[in-house]
């Protein structure tokens, strides 16, 4: 789950290492109740704890709540909240862990970008409602339903928090003259008649929360909680701002009665067919012959419009209806498997290995045409786990792809035409992008060992056990680095396996690598103050473990690339643990130049290019940056809304290109001169249907073409010449 935003005693004063098993890698934000940190269990899933503070955790009474959270939390786990993991309410550090959940709060979300569509709105209270009436099957009322506690995913909206939640057999009652609850979205019982509060309450708060989302403010308004109690019992609800055809029910969700007010099915049905959010704005494909795309006929029939802010001003487009988008991609599919390319399907997941070339499929870039192989786009499906998704890496100039996924093991691919040259089976359940160092790929093998591999026949060369190490190897060209508990760090050779150099980093406790730069062959350690105010910085020769130079730099930075001549541009986070600007700092002349991003961004991440940074926020919030920018000169280049909720980190190609993969496989590309979308291609169906990745891999550019994985399985690869055909 994104950082919370309430109250409450800093995250870095108490700071655990553990809860449980579980070690916390980071701080993800602070309530007033507990911290949340995101950890990882011991196969690798990202989790979110959630740690009391010190001083509740002394409190009975606060002890009885947390178990009530704890069990009303487990009794509503499934598709609409973050299904809890584990927990242990009776620790001296209470605490409890549900799967991590990527995605800014509605309230983050409308804060950034105003007030949401119509069409958006609809789905967001369809599926609020639908989320409602499961946690209310399940027995539970939530009775803290507000904008900070929805989560907007690429599935739908999440509901968590389930701090003050009560099911209804439970005895635990809120105490008299305790106020329990936010009241903009409290219903008017919950201030009269608190022990009688049902479900009913959270239709009330479901309402406040749609006005909120398509105005920007709550139903009733005021800087006095006070004042807002009264009107909630008193006054009729302001519904200026809402579309005229979601206004009649969201004021009977907002009905004083709370007989009179619609159940979450009713909500539902009211609103009919389903509805769904807009795409981001794509460029319409050029024609053979045609300067511009011309409207095909009867397409206005049923289409919706929409706007999309290029250069600042408001542009009309029309988007189709989902149903014939959809409808559209998978014709598209039939014709491509009637064509004469074939799939490249290869590895069973069984440990055996195949050298026999793999056949690709020709990428259609329009209905009834088609790239021929070798000459230009590619499509070759790689048949994971359960739908996993590819992840590729290349080596040298583009020459070689190599790719793996999860339960089927690692390949070789040729850029050119999408062939598979060679694969090598694997069972392993986790993958990561294969790593190639010291004239080797390196992947997930067995046991968790690290596998060598020949990268011209695909053979096993060996198998290396790591050293204990929390946070896993660092790829630092030929080495592997790894940092022990104790601090230590070891350096592999990532060709031989063999130990290199092994030595602690001096003048840290623990240093996370974070950044490895390939012209300089330095490898950036840091290590964050207990009090979050400064960070130490230092930059290790990854060939030897000598330190080229060191510096405690002021606040909670984390480098992300370097410029100019040796240049370390590192981000910095705000107390809310939102990125708030850049730092560029000179190791030759110690000058250090901060850059305020013109709006604070949710968990960024960062592709360089020269001087200018690219910050794709969650949200899908482009921004680019100049990092030489002094104090009041203008740092932000431009900004761009892609309206992709979930996005991978960008990759900077040549031509001035920018590059990014989206939830569902579609692959999108920006001109960083104009910060314009210039190309997006199609989703990729799994099963018919729309499928979404868990992890979101970056695309790899190799020579002319860029290559993107999706979660149908498979590997892709697009003419960066023509984003507009895609």
């Amino acid at each position: 789950m994104p950082p919370l935003r309430e109250p409450g005693a800093h995250p870095e004063a108490e700071f655990p290492r553990y809860a449980g098993s579980y070690r916390l890698e980071a701080c993800l934000g602070s309530g007033g109740m507990g911290v949340v940190h995101l950890a990882r269990s011991a196969s690798g899933l990202q989790l979110a704890v959630k740690v009391v503070h010190a001083p509740y955790a002394a409190d009975p009474e606060f002890r009885a709540r947390f178990r009530q959270e704890v069990a009303a939390a487990r009794r509503v786990s499934g598709a609409f909240t973050a299904p809890v993991v584990d927990a242990d309410p009776e620790a001296g550090r209470p605490w409890m862990a549900t799967l991590y959940v990527p995605g800014p709060t509605l309230s983050e979300q409308v804060r950034r970008n105003g007030p949401m569509a119509p069409a958006e709105l609809r789905r967001l209270t369809a599926g609020l409602a639908e989320a409602l009436r499961d946690i209310h099957r399940a027995g539970v009322i939530h009775r803290d339903l507000k904008p900070s506690n929805v989560l907007l995913t690429d599935g739908g909206p999440k509901v968590i928090d389930f701090g003050i939640s009560r099911p209804y057999d439970s005895d635990l009652r809120t105490e008299t003259g305790k106020l329990i609850g936010s009241p903009p979205y409290m219903a008017p019982e919950q201030f009269q008649r608190p022990r009688e509060v049902g479900p009913p309450a959270d239709v009330f708060a479901l309402g406040a929360v749609i006005v909120h989302a398509a105005t920007g403010r709550g139903p009733f308004d005021s800087d006095s909680p006070y004042i807002v109690a009264y009107q909630v019992v008193h006054d009729q609800p302001d519904l200026g701002g809402v579309p005229e055809e979601l206004a009649p029910l969201v004021a009977r969700c907002l009905a004083k009665d709370p007989a009179d007010r619609p159940t979450p099915d009713e909500v539902m049905a009211a609103l009919g067919p389903p509805s769904y959010e807009a795409a981001a704005f794509v460029p319409g494909r050029r024609r053979p012959g045609a300067a511009a795309a011309v409207p095909v006929a009867g397409e206005r029939a049923g289409a919706e419009e929409d706007t999309h802010v290029r250069g600042g001003r408001p542009a009309r487009r029309r988007r189709l209806p989902r149903t014939r988008i959809v409808l559209a991609s998978a014709l598209l599919l039939l014709v491509a498997g009637a064509g004469t390319g074939a799939y490249a399907v290869w590895g069973g997941g069984d440990g055996r290995e195949s050298a026999t070339p793999g056949r690709a499929e020709p990428e259609r870039t329009g209905p009834g045409r088609t790239t021929g192989s070798g000459s230009g786009p590619w499509r070759t499906e790689l048949r994971g786990d359960g739908g996993a998704t590819p992840v590729c890496s290349s080596a040298g100039s583009g020459a070689a792809l190599y790719c793996s996924v999860a339960g089927t093991g690692t390949a070789r691919i040729d850029p050119a035409d999408g062939r598979v040259l060679w694969s090598a089976g694997s069972a392993a359940r986790e993958t990561a992008a294969p790593i190639v160092s010291g004239g080797a790929v390196l992947s997930t093998g067995p046991d968790g060992k690290l596998r060598a591999l020949d990268p011209g026949k695909g053979t096993a060369l060996r198998d290396t056990a790591l050293p204990a190490s929390p946070g896993g190897v660092f790829p630092a060209g030929d080495s592997l680095l790894s940092v022990a508990d104790d601090g230590t760090v070891t350096a592999l050779d990532g060709g031989s396996g063999e130990v290199r150099w092994k030595s602690p980093v001096a003048g840290h406790t623990r240093p996370d690598f974070a950044l490895y730069d390939e012209e300089s062959g330095l490898a950036y350690a840091v290590e964050h103050a207990p009090s979050g105010a400064s960070t130490l910085v230092t930059a290790v020769d990854a060939a030897d473990g000598r330190a080229s130079w060191q510096r405690r730099l002021d606040g909670m930075l984390t480098p992300v690339g370097t410029a100019g001549a040796g240049d370390l541009v590192l981000t910095e986070m705000d107390a809310n643990s939102d990125t708030s600007g850049l730092v560029r700092y000179a190791p030759g002349s110690g000058d250090t130049v901060r850059v305020a991003l013109p709006f604070t961004l949710d968990g960024p991440q960062v592709a360089m290019a020269g001087d200018a940074a690219y910050l794709l926020g969650r949200g899908g919030s482009l921004v680019a940056v100049d990092t030489t920018a002094r104090d009041g000169e203008k740092a932000e280049l431009w900004r761009l809304e892609t309206g992709v909720g979930r996005a991978s980190a960008p990759v900077a190609g040549a031509g001035g290109r920018l590059y990014f993969s989206a939830a569902d496989g579609r692959l999108l590309a920006v001109d960083t001169a104009r910060g314009a979308l210039v190309g997006q291609s199609r989703a990729r169906l799994s099963g018919g249907k729309l499928a979404y990745a868990s992890d979101l891999p970056a695309p790899v550019v190799t020579g002319r073409m860029v290559v993107g994985s999706a979660p149908d399985g498979s590997v892709f690869a697009l003419d960066t010449a023509d984003p507009g055909g895609w």
